[in-house]
């Protein structure tokens, strides 16, 4: 793995201007933006967004394009931005410009210190793993094993973390954070201050907000990273030594170390003081005290997780035992980690199977309940599927497909999963029907609308190079009926880490 700020400053520009880097989450292995985030670099040349402007995007709504994930199947969702690729692209060129990248870099260096230690520094992979894959790795090595070493020291673990993050961030703390808070305040109007102009970038794909950046992309989580690690020099200045306490944070997450409940809570006071002036409040729901460093160092999902792996494949040698054991475990934790990885492990066993079974039906139903309680874990559930599908005979597979699309749309805000869906039934061997109102599904299916609002943009080559079926790299209906494991797979060698 390599730290992401050790990158120079071209090589960080290409890392961002990758289609994965742009949008972190999984996507069908058609859709990639990284065509349009290329040939937008080209248009604008390493320039800036208001060189192209006719307008004030700020002041003008859905600059950025958003879609909602559901997170539960009901009424918890976490909404997802797509940044213009224009000022995205622009942003990117802003802040790898050689002296900027240098001045972010030699920040993020002044920001280590005694009394909070970042787990959460960005990682690239240096071989065949995904860029996430070693973002996990990181965090099982940085947080959760070194979370275990503490118990030798410390009786109490407090866990916190901050409610919408990404959406609560006020956007003036990023100058706050790059220059320090007296030299930003007073050149607050300054528009040649790189942290003012990354502010700008902001706002001016967010209809001018002030509060808020744009959910996933890897630029917003250095963004994210830049301010939260400005917060940890905050909190180290208030506390000073930490000879009684270790504080491990991951991104939003923090784990406070002590040997009594009276001075945890103190910290997590400072902490939540200090995450105040950013905009930032701690999620109270998501705050816990443990008494055994090491049971509460592991999160509940991942020891149940081992526990059902334990029972091994001898307890459950049917494919719907297996899949009823992983619904139980969903209903206890839902759009866990380690749920989405037993899901992944299942849908390799079921990649194995040649013959219809006779409980098909059934295994479908699971299956598709297990989507609706967790949807994060649909892209598996999806992958699982298109295989149990493809098993079924010719005369009730439209029958099924029907009654799987019927149980998913009920699920409110499902963009993403529509996307899903979508992958399953577009393939031209599958016969399956499937008809979305969701603006990327629309493009898949060849219809000439825009993601994003373009009506600020004055240049014609830069509209041009928006084109959003650009974002195809592959005929849907070419694509394998069949999802592969590689095309759902966060990672395979540290999947047990999850």
């Amino acid at each position: 793995m390599k730290l992401l700020t050790e990158l120079k400053p071209s090589e960080a520009k290409a890392y961002f201007l990758k289609g994965s880097s742009y949008f972190n989450h999984d996507f069908p292995l058609y859709i990639s933006f990284e065509p349009i985030l290329q040939d937008v670099a080209k248009v604008l040349d390493g320039k800036q967004y208001f060189e192209f402007k006719g307008s004030n995007p700020a002041l003008l709504p859905d600059v950025n394009y958003n879609f909602i994930a559901n997170k539960d199947g009901r009424f918890a969702w976490r909404p997802i931005e797509l940044m213009h690729p224009a000022i995205y692209v622009s942003l990117v060129n802003l802040m790898c410009g050689d002296d900027n990248w240098e001045e972010l870099t030699k920040r993020f260096a002044e920001f280590a210190n005694d009394c909070v230690t970042c787990c959460s520094p960005l990682v690239i992979s240096e071989d065949e793993q995904s860029d996430k894959a070693a973002q996990v790795r990181n965090w099982w090595q940085a947080v959760e094993q070194q979370s275990l070493k503490y118990s030798l020291e410390f009786s109490h673990v407090l866990h916190t973390d901050v409610s919408d993050c990404y959406a609560s961030l006020y956007t003036h703390s990023i100058a706050w954070a790059l220059h320090g808070l007296d030299i930003a305040k007073a050149k607050k109007g300054d528009k040649a201050l790189l942290g003012n102009c990354i502010d700008s970038h902001m706002q001016a794909s967010r209809y001018g907000q002030t509060n808020g950046i744009s959910q996933g992309s890897v630029l917003m989580d250095f963004i994210a990273e830049l301010v939260l690690g400005y917060v940890d020099t905050l909190v180290a200045a208030d506390i000073g030594d930490k000879k009684d306490f270790r504080i491990l944070r991951y991104r939003d997450d923090y784990r406070i170390f002590a040997n009594s409940d009276v001075r945890a809570e103190e910290i997590l006071k400072v902490i939540s003081d200090k995450l105040r002036m950013v905009g930032m409040h701690l999620g109270v729901a998501k705050t816990n005290l443990s008494t055994n460093v090491v049971e509460g160092s592991i999160k509940s999902d991942k020891l149940a997780g081992i526990d059902l792996q334990s029972l091994g494949s001898s307890n459950t040698k049917t494919i719907q035992k297996q899949l009823l054991r992983l619904h139980s475990f969903g209903r206890r934790f839902p759009n866990s980690g380690a749920l989405r990885r037993l899901v992944g492990e299942l849908h390799g066993k079921v990649l194995k199977l040649k013959v219809v079974p006779d409980d098909l039906e059934v295994q479908i139903a699971i299956a598709t309940d297990i989507a609706v309680v967790s949807p994060s874990t649909f892209p598996a559930v999806a992958g699982l599927l298109s295989q149990l599908l493809s098993l079924a005979p010719s005369e009730s597979k439209g029958e099924l497909w029907a009654r799987i699309v019927l149980k998913m749309n009920k699920v409110p805000y499902n963009g993403y999963l529509q996307i899903w869906l979508q992958r399953v039934a577009k393939p031209k061997l599958g016969g399956l029907e499937f008809n979305s109102n969701d603006p990327i599904c629309r493009v898949v299916d060849g219809e000439d609308i825009s993601l994003w609002n373009n009506e600020w943009i004055s240049s014609a080559d830069l509209k041009a190079s928006l084109l959003v079926s650009k974002i195809l790299v592959k005929e849907a209906t070419e694509t394998s009926p069949i999802v592969a494991l590689d095309e759902v797979e966060l990672f395979t060698q540290y999947a047990w880490a999850y």
